[in-house]
């Protein structure tokens, strides 16, 4: 079966896995999604029944013709059910736990899957061949009376069951005649008895999530969109320390054969930055309290000085990039790439970001920890930062790794930082420290109005050297840099239209990069497009837009990073965080009231 990126993510805030139309388990990293991935043939072409073929968990149906999928109602938790032609049915299905028990949250390093036969007299054949060391070894096993144990290297696993050991272990057809059930988890006993312990894990992770997205402020329209959305942002939350990965996997290709394959595992300033701002829009202030608590510890580790695009999820600052060789790639096309080495990148935005992801604490008093006089003098060491480097080159936020310029979207994020340290100054009373960053915002803004406006086409570009349009323009109206009744932004929004756009979707830019033109949209952008229509009053191109990108979503409701614009293919890393930003910010705002219904 050829790979493609209709997965269903599930996951417990700890760990992750990616299950493929088949049900089987094809991606799925441990201790955590930064780690080596137990399940990682989806980087692998090899076929599944080939000598050596590892790294999935399959439960086939014998003589399967049909599979259907669908999770339950506001959970990550996946049904899949197969049924072959002469009416026999099995349902399997797949969590990882997360529940609160004993005043904490419990969501080990386990995922579980539980077998009930629907209809007939079913036979399925359980592979488990958990991989080690990106791909290149079979996890090596041990056996006991009720379980597996797979040595992975770092950390065991153990599998413990209810279904007969030995034919998990042969890989042997059986019949199913009862609920069966399967917990891949920490290499400890199992407490309690297996079958009713599973079962009670499965009620009470899904009154955990119902209770979650209940307290969501959904549009009326597109709710289950947005729902699944925001389950699925909450899933890139490494809820231990509140980091924020930017999709679950690494090293799926932006297009065809591009070599543009990243590891994407990992906390962006930005991209979390705008995580927390679409969920924030719903109410879901657990995600920004956790992720505030991280980016305090960025800010003190940096002591004032520079701070990186991006950090690993415990806040590790090295994150050296390296290929893999034993996975050849999805669909065969390489690299395999672990660690991202624009770590070492400079990117501006970074300051603007943390300071923009802080403003609200000084505002919001439903927060447990409302922002006050010391939080503000720590970030002001980030506003000195954003204010010292404001005009200076950078790699900007597309992360171009062989050329820097003064990235107008990077002064702009400089200039946040200076205009919301000035409002959070005005709520704590600090007037003097309002006045200076007032002034210095004010500043910002004058010199970007001067080194990004091209007078000969009446509108903004890109970079101060140059005469550059990508999409990142857009933002200066999320920004508020520039109303939407602003001609300057109104130039600016008709340029990046004609040059970026493709038919239904929008390009970050149009010109050679370190690895060629681009050939795939990024979805994001369209999204950011949706929204200046939207705000220029193009309302009915603006819901005619969506309504398509809706329409491309996985059966699991979601998106990656990229699309080609003619095909309709999804491309890049999945589940892409920016994507699922872009598709809540847009429903929220063209939704109709809930009035229209009450």
């Amino acid at each position: 079966m050829t790979a493609t990126l209709d997965l269903w993510p599930i996951g417990n805030c700890q760990v992750s896995a990616l299950i493929d139309r088949a049900g089987r388990f094809c991606w799925g990293c441990v201790p955590r999604v930064d780690g080596d991935p137990a399940f990682s043939s989806l980087l692998d072409d090899q076929p599944r029944g080939a000598d050596g073929a590892r790294g999935f968990w399959e439960i086939d149906l014998d003589a399967c013709t049909s599979t259907e999928q669908y999770y339950v109602r506001n959970t990550p938790v996946l049904v899949t059910r197969h049924g072959d032609d002469d009416g026999n049915v099995v349902e399997v299905v797949d969590f990882c736990p997360r529940f609160s028990r004993r005043g904490r949250m419990y969501r080990p390093v386990a995922f579980v899957r539980i077998v009930r036969p629907v209809a007939g007299s079913p036979r399925i054949r359980v592979r488990l061949r958990p991989a080690r060391d990106w791909g290149s070894a079979d996890a090596e096993q041990t056996r006991g009376s009720n379980h597996i144990r797979y040595l992975l290297g770092d950390m065991t696993l153990r599998l413990t069951t209810d279904a007969p050991v030995g034919w998990i272990e042969g890989e042997r057809l059986f019949r199913v005649e009862r609920p069966l059930h399967f917990f891949l988890g920490p290499d400890e006993s199992f407490e309690g008895e297996t079958g009713a312990t599973v079962e009670s894990m499965l009620a009470r992770t899904i009154a955990e999530w119902r209770h979650w997205v209940r307290g969501l402020a959904t549009p009326v329209e597109w709710q289950d969109a947005v729902i699944r959305s925001a389950i699925t942002l909450k899933l890139c939350q490494h809820e231990e320390t509140g980091a924020i990965v930017a999709a679950l996997t690494t090293s799926i290709p932006e297009h065809a054969g591009s070599q543009r394959n990243w590891d994407y595992r990992y906390c962006w300033i930005r991209d979390a930055y705008y995580t927390v701002q679409a969920l924030n829009r719903l109410g879901a202030l657990d995600v920004l309290e956790g992720y505030l608590e991280y980016l305090r510890n960025i800010v003190d580790n940096a002591r004032g000085g520079h701070i990186q695009p991006l950090y690993g999820v415990g806040g590790e600052a090295r994150l050296i990039e390296r290929i893999e060789p034993a996975l050849n790639g999805y669909r065969g096309m390489g690299p395999v790439r672990v660690g991202n080495q624009a770590y070492e990148q400079v990117q501006h935005d970074a300051y603007g970001q943390i300071i923009l992801s802080n403003a609200q604490a000084f505002f919001d008093q439903r927060l447990l920890r409302v922002g006050g006089v010391e939080d503000f003098k720590a970030l002001e060491t980030v506003g000195e930062r954003a204010w010292d480097r404001h005009d200076k080159p950078d790699a900007g936020l597309w992360e171009l790794r062989t050329r820097s310029h003064v990235h107008t979207y990077s002064v702009a994020m400089c200039w946040a930082a200076c205009d919301r340290l000035a409002n959070a100054a005005g709520t704590l009373g600090i007037s003097d420290r309002q006045t200076l960053w007032r002034e210095r915002a004010a500043t910002i803004r004058a010199t970007i109005e001067r080194e990004a406006w091209r007078e000969e086409t009446q509108r903004l570009s890109a970079t101060f050297g140059g005469d550059d349009l990508d999409a990142s323009l857009i933002q200066l109206l999320d920004l508020r840099f520039l109303a939407p009744d602003d001609p300057r932004f109104r130039g600016t929004l008709e340029a990046v239209e004609q040059g970026l756009r493709r038919g239904s979707h929008m390009l970050r830019y149009a010109t050679e990069d370190d690895f060629g033109l681009p050939e795939t949209a990024f979805n994001v952008c369209t999204f950011w497009l949706i929204e200046a229509l939207h705000a220029t009053g193009r309302n009915n191109d603006a819901r005619q837009l969506f309504e398509e990108m809706i329409a491309r979503r996985t059966g699991a409701g979601l998106l990656s990073e990229d699309i080609d614009p003619l095909t309709g293919e999804l491309w890049g890393n999945y589940p892409q965080t920016y994507s699922l930003v872009g598709l809540i910010n847009c429903a929220v705002m063209l939704s109709e009231p809930w009035s229209a219904v009450r």
